[in-house]
């Protein structure tokens, strides 16, 4: 199944070779049924895989499926579907339709590499009812959080709840079981991942980010780079913490599993959130 025509293997937002996040790519998937699309994500067993399933020009219809269930939406294999286009048939502007809503797609030739960004749809944060049982699961109590950065969830294609942890030592080391965060987050309608993050400095424009995104799903533990992630980050940082608009930080993700990736994300004053990066080939 998983060498059958028609299937692309990427990886996007890798920092190094070795690093960012596995996608399947397929671009006609006009024939498969959602059943055949679950199928074949899970024989590949990467985070998600994307299909088009209809095309009109630079418009074209997207789903994805992560190994267990479709998703709204997934950035990194947005990015590695655009630069599956771009390799098919030239750089381009298009649009993504998705469950989530329209997202803009850009390409660009970057020195012989291609490199592309989304902008999500428009975003929503919001308060973070009850948080205790994520924070208990994680083995992280109130002296361990930020202080600059309270506790929200944030929507940009999946919602996804952000936790900011105010040192190196407790982001490296915290632990969770998977099961159990697997049926908090289906309780809560996490689609995406449960976002944490740290930041050494001041959190304002041009900021690093180091950020671990949980994600328990199959053999699945923490996703190596995750674009709606990044572009939700995108939008609390900009509706909770106050950066000024327009700002640009960088999101660095994946090392504690051994891929490290790195994501781009830029806010305007209002709308969705831009999140760049690039996809190469999946080798072996």
């Amino acid at each position: 199944m998983t060498d059958a025509p028609g299937i692309l293997h990427l990886l996007a937002f890798a920092a190094e070779p070795g690093g960012g996040n596995p996608a399947g790519v397929v671009l006609d998937a006009m024939a498969l049924d959602g059943a055949d699309m679950l199928r074949i994500a899970a024989d590949l067993g990467y985070p998600e895989t994307a299909y088009v399933t209809a095309r009109d020009g630079e418009r074209l219809r997207v789903r994805y499926f992560s190994p267990e269930a479709e998703v709204p939406f997934c950035g990194h294999a947005t990015i590695a579907t655009a630069v599956a286009l771009v390799e098919a048939s030239g750089p381009g502007e298009f649009v993504f339709e998705t469950s989530a809503g329209d997202v803009r797609v850009s390409t660009r030739d970057e020195d012989g590499r291609i490199a592309a960004g989304f902008t999500s749809v428009e975003p929503t944060v919001r308060d973070f009812a009850d948080p205790a049982p994520l924070l208990a699961l994680l083995g992280l109590d109130a002296d361990d959080l930020d202080p600059r950065m309270p506790l929200a969830e944030a929507f940009a294609g999946n919602w996804h709840p952000v936790v900011a942890v105010r040192t190196i030592e407790r982001f490296d080391g915290f632990g969770y079981d998977s099961a159990a965060l697997r049926v908090l987050m289906d309780e809560r309608g996490w689609t995406g991942t449960v976002t944490v993050v740290h930041v050494d400095g001041e959190v304002a424009d041009g900021a690093m980010i180091e950020a671990r995104n949980l994600f328990p799903v199959g053999d699945i533990t923490e996703d190596p780079a995750t674009g709606s992630a990044a572009a939700a980050l995108g939008a609390y940082l900009r509706d909770r913490v106050g950066i000024t608009t327009p700002f640009h930080v960088t999101v660095h993700q994946g090392r504690h599993i051994g891929r490290p990736s790195v994501l781009e994300v830029d806010a305007p004053p209002v709308g969705g959130i831009q999140v760049s990066g690039t996809a190469v080939p999946l080798e072996g």
